[in-house]
């Protein structure tokens, strides 16, 4: 247990006893490589009226911090609120049943309480991770990712003609087509958590943990025609810092290879801007689209009269470059690969006020705690993350003092003003350090490590003491 992180708060949460029939349900909706670059994270770039409408109807966490990022080891980190080590939930085919095997998955734990729990879609990577915890087996669609199907395997055949070098080939990294939502597998999903919570309706009083996993804004950006019609094309620009930052060490900075194996990407070369445009505009697509199956899932659940007595979490797996530093995908200790949306709604809570915005750090090991805490569970002895039940209820309490992560041979810690990322060798050798200050550089372009020796020295030092081994 990491004691400074969770006795870190300053306050005791008011004890709230939820009696078994009294319960809330749980509609826990994951999206894959969600950036919080969304209108109620303040920014204006995106179209997302449906998460936005679920901000204001719950507390949106504005310094939210995933465990690692890459989404097998996140999920399963975020899942048994078990945090990552060199060893332990490194890569995303990470696999929570075997590489944490005392832990009890959050979705067991709703289910020992006597929930039925379903798994839709993109829950953990791997659908037969605890898939024993799930009332039924974990469902995904098999709806197609490409759908001119022909283009497809003409930019596939081009891509391994041209690049014979790279280690796998795949189609374009973009697609838009005049398919119906529907054809699409987060469309399919979200026509599968409408029937399921028509289901759930006609038994009122059994409650439920329906866990509904959204593909996109992941890799490949394929969307309906109508989602890319949102966005302007010539007001697309690139991110001000598409170059590598400033003394950054080895390693820190990497070479964007989940998106190489796309056809038109150079093996590697850096994008080129009209590319780089065109996969922007795609990823903004994307995010529509799913967006607007949020909403029906959420319209539902409230036509359905399901709505008051269900807590809503929604979550993005980690951050996502979008050019920022040169970088496309996750995979790195920098505030794009680490910060991440998370937005909770507790309408069976009168003492949390609807609109609240969370400042204090928060982790995602801390979801797991929250919402057994919000259901009256008990948190098995194994959680690692602490409630942050307290600050929803008074969002200006301070939080934790530092959040921290990793990713491959760095560990990261977050402290209000500073983020420092430490590099090592397997034997624990340090081989390089960044530190940035959030306040004058938060797009973090410039190292400051070699300038700011005590303050190196000091989150080094909590660094070590709170990251998994």
């Amino acid at each position: 247990m990491h004691q400074l992180l969770k006795t870190g708060f300053l306050w005791l949460s008011l004890a709230v006893v939820i009696s078994a029939a009294d319960r809330p349900n749980v509609l826990f909706i994951a999206v894959d490589d969600l950036r919080p670059q969304l209108n109620c994270y303040g920014r204006q770039q995106m179209i997302s009226p449906n998460i936005d409408a679920l901000a204001a109807r719950g507390v949106l966490f504005e310094r939210a911090y995933c465990m690692v990022p890459t989404c097998g080891a996140s999920r399963a980190a975020l899942m048994t609120s078990v945090r990552p080590a060199r060893d332990r939930f490194v890569t995303h085919l990470a696999w929570a049943e075997k590489e944490a095997a005392e832990a009890i998955p959050l979705h067991k734990q709703f289910q020992a309480a006597g929930y039925t729990t379903i798994s839709l879609g993109k829950v953990f990577h791997h659908t037969a991770d605890h898939a024993d915890g799930w009332s039924s087996p974990p469902w995904r669609s098999s709806k197609p990712s490409y759908h001119n199907q022909q283009q497809a395997k003409a930019d596939l055949a081009e891509n391994k003609k041209r690049w014979p070098e790279k280690k796998k080939w795949g189609s374009a990294p973009f697609e838009a087509s005049d398919d119906d939502d529907s054809e699409y597998q987060d469309g399919d999903c979200a026509n599968r958590a409408i029937e399921q919570l028509q289901e759930f309706a006609k038994t009122p009083e059994q409650s439920f943990f329906l866990a509904v996993g959204f593909l996109k804004p992941h890799l490949p950006f394929n969307a309906p025609q109508k989602y890319w019609d949102l966005y302007d094309a010539a007001q697309i620009d690139l991110p001000e810092n598409y170059y590598p930052p400033k003394d950054a060490p080895d390693g820190a900075v990497h070479n964007s290879g989940e998106l190489r194996q796309y056809a038109k990407i150079h093996p590697s070369a850096p994008v080129d801007e009209a590319t780089a445009r065109e996969m922007i505009h795609g990823y903004y697509a994307c995010v529509s689209f799913t967006d607007a199956q949020i909403g029906r899932v959420i319209q539902s659940l409230d036509n359905l009269g399901l709505g008051q007595n269900t807590i809503v979490v929604l979550w993005g797996d980690h951050g996502w470059q979008l050019g920022e530093h040169g970088m496309w995908n996750k995979h790195s200790c920098f505030e794009t690969s680490m910060h991440a949306p998370l937005i909770v709604a507790a309408p069976n809570r009168a003492d949390i006020r609807a609109g609240g915005r969370v400042r204090g750090l928060t982790e995602f090991v801390d979801i797991y705690p929250s919402l057994c805490e919000l259901s009256g569970l008990d948190i098995p002895k194994h959680v690692q993350g602490s409630s942050f039940v307290p600050q929803m209820i008074d969002p200006s309490l301070p939080g934790k003092p530092y959040a921290v992560g990793r990713f491959g041979a760095g560990d990261t810690i977050r402290s209000d003003k500073l983020r420092y990322s430490e590099y090592t060798t397997p034997k624990g050798e340090i081989t390089g350090k960044m530190l940035y200050d959030q306040g004058s550089d938060p797009a973090e372009n410039t190292n400051i490590a070699s300038q700011r020796g005590q303050n190196v020295d000091q989150l080094s030092k909590q660094l070590n003491e709170l990251k998994g081994h």
